[in-house]
């Protein structure tokens, strides 16, 4: 996920109102009478039964601003595509076996070299921060404990420093395809310094998608918080109270990093100029050579582009069409995976990422010959919810759903999952004119 022009103005926007005291001078009053409604409730809240990623993701919805919520849980125009990625999992079935052993089972693999403890990374996702306070830190953490790779994200609120000096072990690094080599060389350095051990090259954004939720919720140009967006802060008081306790209320990356960004009032027209509508392939291997260090290619939803991407020596790409956020209209990605698998699955690592749910998806997806996944709402949820604990639960949600379902299958590793467990429906990738 990116910010767009308009998303940095209003973030802008925002944050000099929380600075100026907004909520100091107006939220705190009232937190009395808030409070009051809010208590008998809040034991609940605190030890909730979470049995599947939608239970956070109910949680999170209540936890966090409209604002924030929407910005995650929204595609681009008609939002045909966003739906689709999850609702065509849904037409792919699992054959279940029985007799079989289903002792000793293995989740743990590798991705890119990196041994990770089942086959999932928790994808770049921008704005982390203000889904939660310090939301990239909490969520790098819970990865790090869990055994699974991190992605911070470019336009993330904690900076490269941050996340690198609340954890212990290497996380990766995700850029998109900027024009300023200057910048981009010392954000490289940045993320090295940082032991960074992977990058995440993003290359389907030369051009925004329009999310029609963002402008309504005054997330748009100019920007403007409502009466009502004001309002509905307000009533998230755990949420008003962390963000009042953390300094990171900015893009931690790009604020006093990039050429001409120094304070956040300059940071929405930076934006407007940073991105590059005539990306080619050549610029994306000199961006690959300026890494000098394994690379992974995400946004990749056609044979021929998955053909030049493999080309090009990337170690590994991600089918994804960012999560329904951009091209609307655009196939799922599970329904352009395998085609993909077929045309270049022997010469570099797959991955699929957009429309993962639980760990039966994540089952699906490995049959149809993804080496590994990546998921960003279903941890974003957990993050909203709970914090970084919510985000453990939205792993073992699916570390549970994913094991459990391997074994019913008739398989032990997931090393050896293959499309003899599913039944797909003729057709399911299509042919089409």
């Amino acid at each position: 996920m990116c910010m767009t022009q308009a998303e940095g103005q209003s973030l802008e926007i925002f944050s000099r109102w929380t600075n100026a005291g907004v909520w100091r001078n107006i939220a705190l009053p009232v937190l009395p009478a808030i409070g009051k409604y809010y208590c008998p409730i809040l034991k609940d809240l605190a030890m909730p039964t979470i049995t599947e990623i939608a239970d956070l993701k109910r949680l999170y919805r209540r936890r966090t601003p409209k604002m924030f919520y929407d910005y995650s849980e929204s595609g681009s125009w008609s939002e045909q595509t966003f739906r689709e990625n999850t609702s065509d999992f849904n037409e792919i079935y699992l054959r279940q076996r029985i007799a079989t052993d289903m002792t000793e089972r293995n989740l743990t693999t590798q991705l890119v070299g990196q041994d990770v403890a089942m086959p999932v990374v928790l994808a770049p996702v921008g704005l982390l921060g203000m889904q939660c306070a310090d939301g990239e830190i909490k969520a790098a953490r819970a990865a790090e404990k869990f055994g699974v790779p991190f992605t911070l994200s470019t336009m993330s609120i904690c900076s490269i420093e941050d996340v690198a000096e609340n954890t212990e072990k290497p996380f990766w690094f995700q850029v998109y395809t900027l024009k300023d080599d200057d910048y981009m060389k010392r954000l490289m350095e940045r993320a090295r310094a940082a032991e960074c051990s992977a990058l995440v090259i993003t290359v389907d954004l030369q051009v925004m998608g329009q999310r029609h939720k963002d402008i309504k919720n005054g997330l748009s140009a100019p920007p403007k918080l409502t009466p009502a967006s004001i309002a509905n802060m307000m009533t998230k008081v755990p949420w008003g109270l962390q963000m009042l306790g953390t300094k990171r209320r900015f893009f931690g990356n790009v604020v006093g990093h990039a050429s001409g960004v120094s304070d956040p009032a300059s940071l929405s027209t930076w934006i407007a100029e940073a991105f590059d509508p005539s990306l080619n392939w050549d610029r994306i291997k000199q961006l690959m050579d300026m890494w000098g260090g394994k690379v992974i290619l995400k946004g990749i939803l056609d044979v021929e582009d998955a053909e030049k991407a493999a080309a090009l020596g990337a170690d590994a790409i991600v089918v994804s069409n960012h999560g329904g956020r951009q091209l609307d209209g655009a196939l799922s990605s599970i329904r352009m995976l395998e085609p993909i698998v077929q045309a270049v699955g022997d010469k570099v690592e797959i991955w699929l990422d957009s429309g993962i749910r639980s760990g039966q998806d994540v089952l699906k997806a490995v049959a149809l010959g993804a080496k590994g996944v990546m998921i960003g709402r279903s941890y974003v949820y957990g993050l909203g919810a709970m914090g970084e604990a919510g985000v453990t639960s939205a792993l073992d949600v699916i570390h549970k759903e994913l094991d459990t379902s391997m074994a019913l299958c008739g398989r032990r590793d997931i090393n050896n999952v293959d499309r003899e467990i599913l039944l797909v429906p003729k057709g399911f990738s299509g042919t089409f004119a």
